[in-house]
């Protein structure tokens, strides 16, 4: 056995499945996973010590690569002045003002530490603030693992969701209606009938958990408008998209398509702790008001805010901040994605691209995927064996077709031309 085979049979052992979240678990793709054992700057390496060019950079935090300079010395300083005090500190207030000064929808925020416990306290704002029971997300979006998110498309239109998880009763998801993702048609049928009961529309405007698929120009216009008819709120679940496809985030790509636009309130992770445990949720002073202590809707966190957290964080944001650091970053992924089209012509396989920022995806497909439906009709098992081959050479994607990636600013153009050759080898092998 190799040792991450030895290392996955122990740990099958001890934690359910050998794995503290389901994907690692390589189940979509087959084999077995690789345990990491260290990284620097765009690589990480397994417990073999062999070398792969990291393109999931801890699911998106990683956006200036592995083991920054200027990210560990804060992060040490940090770790020497306290773990965790619970209590307040003024890291907490410098990081709210970082991300209020680059997100214009945004006047407050909560820290916490995960994005599902920014979206589920996110949701209980949401009903709190309008008093109404109901909220909408689109089949494909994941937004957490909180019970009244984990839902599927019901059998109709705009008919309530169902569980997609034991243990979560069918009377927790009776509000939760599900929608396809770029429906305009459904949407406006599914406000006209309820839009007076809905508090909030949930949605992620550059999806990235099927994938990589965008939501239109005319879907984000018509969701707007009808949040603001019908008094709902507009969430936009930044999780993934939060600086990384752009410093003011996916709703500041859609705000120069769409005059005027802005969610109501917004989630974030990932980014914003650097690759620490850390997420928030925020919005307008009369939205946020309602939170305890001040309003009636409770959320408390005994490592909300935490003093590492929030140093690594602030230590990134401060980067990333830097004149020219997305032009350079978004120069880099679509590079990275011509590689792989172009890959894919010479091979003779037909792959479609798109990225933004630091976030891409692609598919073994002739058109890009406009919802989750579409995404589950592209080729798997192709994308399966090119994982593996891309694994094989070096390369480290996603372990599954489901699964957006990520470019970070270490990406050097020989990564980028390695990524390339890795890819026609995997497509032609």
């Amino acid at each position: 056995m190799t040792t991450n085979e030895q290392l996955f049979a122990r740990a099958q052992a001890v934690i359910p499945g050998g794995v503290n979240s389901p994907v690692r678990a390589f189940r979509a793709v087959g084999g077995t996973p690789r345990f990491i054992a260290r990284a620097e700057g765009q690589y990480i390496w397994d417990a073999e010590d062999k070398r792969y060019i990291d393109y999931i950079g801890s699911w998106g935090p990683m956006i200036l690569g592995h083991g920054h300079p200027a990210v560990l010395e804060a992060v040490q300083k940090a770790l020497r002045e306290g773990f965790s005090f619970g209590a307040p500190t003024e890291r907490e207030i410098e990081l709210a003002e970082a991300i209020i000064a680059q997100v214009p929808s945004i006047e407050q925020v909560r820290l916490v530490s995960s994005g599902t416990e920014a979206g589920m306290s996110t949701l209980r704002l949401a009903r709190g603030v309008t008093g109404r029971s109901k909220i909408v997300k689109f089949e494909g979006c994941y937004h957490g693992h909180a019970d009244a998110l984990l839902v599927k498309a019901g059998s109709g239109l705009a008919t309530f969701g169902h569980p997609t998880s034991a243990g979560v009763p069918a009377e927790v998801v009776q509000h939760t209606l599900v929608l396809e993702y770029n429906n305009v048609e459904q949407l406006e049928e599914t406000f006209a009938a309820q839009g007076d009961e809905i508090a909030c529309v949930m949605l992620e405007a550059i999806a990235g958990n099927m994938n990589f698929v965008r939501a239109s120009v005319p879907f984000v216009t018509k969701l707007r408008e009808l949040c603001t008819k019908h008094g709902a709120l507009l969430v936009f679940d930044e999780v993934m998209t939060g600086f990384r496809v752009a410093l003011g985030g996916a709703q500041s790509v859609y705000a120069k398509l769409i005059p005027g636009f802005e969610p109501d309130m917004t989630v974030f992770g990932k980014v914003i702790g650097g690759g620490m445990p850390l997420a928030a949720f925020g919005g307008k002073k009369d939205v946020m008001k309602q939170l305890a202590p001040l309003g009636p809707v409770y959320q408390a966190g005994t490592l909300s805010g935490n003093p590492v957290a929030t140093a690594c964080g602030l230590a990134t944001l401060a980067e990333i901040t830097k004149p020219g650091f997305y032009e350079a970053l978004t120069a880099k992924t679509k590079k990275m994605v011509q590689g792989i089209a172009e890959a894919g012509r010479e091979a003779g396989v037909p792959i479609v691209t798109d990225s933004e920022g630091g976030m891409f995806g692609f598919f073994f497909a002739d058109t890009l995927p406009q919802n989750y439906t579409q995404v589950m009709a592209t080729d798997k098992e192709r994308f399966n064996r090119f994982f593996h081959g891309m694994l094989d050479h070096g390369v480290y994607l996603a372990p599954a077709m489901y699964e957006a990636g990520f470019v970070s600013a270490a990406h050097t153009d020989a990564d980028l031309a390695a990524t390339k050759a890795a890819a026609l080898a995997a497509l032609r092998g």
